[in-house]
């Protein structure tokens, strides 16, 4: 078990000595127990909150004060892990309005901020560093451009796509980010990245050679039965194991005299 803080240098470290990176998302204070109790690294309050939590249709439709309302609520656990959170949908246009932002959130308990894209973003990435803000990167499908592309697709499939992936990561990595999170790359991409930047990539549903993977902690843990994506195989069936506690407890309390 993880017995020191951890901060987000230390993501490079982990990278540096050969640590694979384990990180699941967060979104309240006893999941947030029970993972840093289980010594996951990192914990993201991810804007998949608005599918796994609020019932939105996605990422987009999550607002600045949903994502402050949660990471205050994780936060409250005071983890071991390093606790990021996601900029939600349209909070850092400029660089003004991402330090504006970034700042809330850290105000809220996160330690690491996470925001999409990569050389398009690079004055809000370099304005938020400039602040002592730790910076996490997004590349790859990017969740809250899913209704401009018309569902979820796999990055990194032709040439030009692999070219601009390398080129972002490489300026971000540059620019002193402290990992890139690899969604949906072609897994020869997402080798090829990892390979060449210092910052560790933290991929989902590319491949097996990034530095580390995340998952939608739901998705993990069949909590969300819905939906489950292609690459996730649940590990336990948390939603079969709730209904059939609360069939069990009503028909206790149906024979009861």
């Amino acid at each position: 078990m993880t017995l020191s803080k951890v901060t987000a240098a230390d993501l490079r470290s982990m990278k540096a000595r050969g640590i694979k990176i384990a990180s699941l998302t967060t979104y309240d204070y006893p999941m947030t127990r029970l993972l840093d109790e289980a010594d996951v690294p990192f914990l993201l309050v991810g804007d998949s909150l608005g599918m796994v939590v609020l019932g939105y249709p996605d990422a987009i439709s999550v607002a600045m004060e949903e994502m402050e309302h949660h990471v205050r609520a994780a936060a409250r656990a005071k983890p071991r892990a390093l606790l990021g959170a996601d900029l939600p949908y349209h909070t850092y246009q400029t660089p003004q309005e991402a330090v504006r932002n970034a700042r809330r959130l850290v105000a809220a308990g996160a330690e690491v901020v996470k925001a999409e894209g990569g050389r398009t973003i690079m004055g809000q990435v370099e304005a938020i560093l400039r602040e002592g803000i730790p910076f996490i990167a997004h590349l790859g499908m990017l969740p809250q451009n899913v209704r401009a592309e018309g569902g979820y697709k796999i990055k990194g499939k032709n040439e030009e796509e692999r070219e601009a992936l390398l080129a972002d990561a490489l300026a971000l990595d540059n620019a002193g980010a402290s990992a890139i999170v690899l969604e949906l790359v072609t897994p020869p991409v997402a080798e090829e990245i990892s390979r060449r930047i210092k910052a560790p990539t933290i991929g989902i549903g590319s491949g097996p050679h990034c530095d580390g993977q995340i998952l939608v902690t739901p998705d993990l843990i069949g909590k969300f039965p819905w939906f489950t994506p292609k690459f996730v195989k649940p590990k336990v069936s948390t939603a079969a194991q709730v209904r059939t506690a609360v069939e069990e407890w009503k028909r206790e309390i149906q024979q009861q005299q």
